[in-house]
């Protein structure tokens, strides 16, 4: 039976309407972002970890009480290495989560006030059992001693204290001297983007998406000196 040109017309509407509703879910992403983290240091390697996609996690921020947080499964994560066999973590595992409370407003009275990292850093009953359990997770059989449960984005840069996404366990960088427990030239780096940030030389933001990329690159990369 012919349809009439009104009827004819609603249908074509209808139709759009729909094909336009399925484009509009399909270019939807999942929204996940909550994939845990930790490294240790396995043996796997490759050239560089790749730049995390897309906004870096925003953590739960600092606790009046920090808990035990769970790790990834054994053997999940990989350790990256540069082209200078400094460990970078797996940024499936590891990408990175940020402190709420350190925004570009309130610099001042967080990170760059003295003191502020002492008051959020998790205590050392918390952290020394995840880092335990992280090291599985990265497949990392190195002495614990001289490895270190690194915050990927620092303290000191608006990184999240206890979150599973911002910390792992750091296998030593080349010329380590076994035993001698955790020296890590990321510390120095960290140490620039902080002055550089409270310096108003370079955005919170940038800063910490360039520590998560690949903190030997980081300060490069936005035009400080090394």
């Amino acid at each position: 039976m012919a349809l009439s040109a009104r009827s004819c017309t609603a249908r074509w509407a209808a139709v759009a309407a729909t094909a336009v509703l399925a484009t509009t879910v399909a270019g939807c992403s999942s929204g996940k972002g909550d994939t845990d983290p930790k490294s240790g240091g396995s043996a796997s390697a490759s050239s560089s970890a790749s730049a995390p996609s897309g906004a870096i996690p925003v953590g739960p921020g600092p606790q009046s009480a920090y808990t035990v947080q769970q790790q990834p499964a054994p053997g999940s994560c990989h350790v990256h290495y540069t082209a200078d066999k400094q460990p970078l973590p797996d940024p499936k595992c590891t990408p990175g989560a940020t402190n709420p409370k350190v925004t570009p407003q309130t610099l001042k009275s967080t990170i760059c006030q003295s003191g502020y990292t002492k008051g959020i850093r998790p205590p050392v009953s918390i952290t020394s059992r995840e880092k335990t359990a992280n090291a599985k997770s990265y497949g990392y059989s190195g002495s614990l001693h001289d490895a270190e449960y690194d915050h990927l984005i620092s303290l000191q840069l608006g990184g999240a204290p206890n979150d599973p996404r911002n910390l792992w366990v750091e296998p030593p960088s080349p010329g380590h001297k076994p035993g001698a427990g955790p020296n890590n030239p990321k510390d120095g780096v960290e140490n620039k983007l902080k002055a550089a940030i409270c310096g108003n030389k370079v955005e919170l933001a940038k800063a910490q998406q360039a520590i998560a990329h690949d903190w030997t690159t980081a300060l490069s990369s936005l035009g400080l000196k090394e």
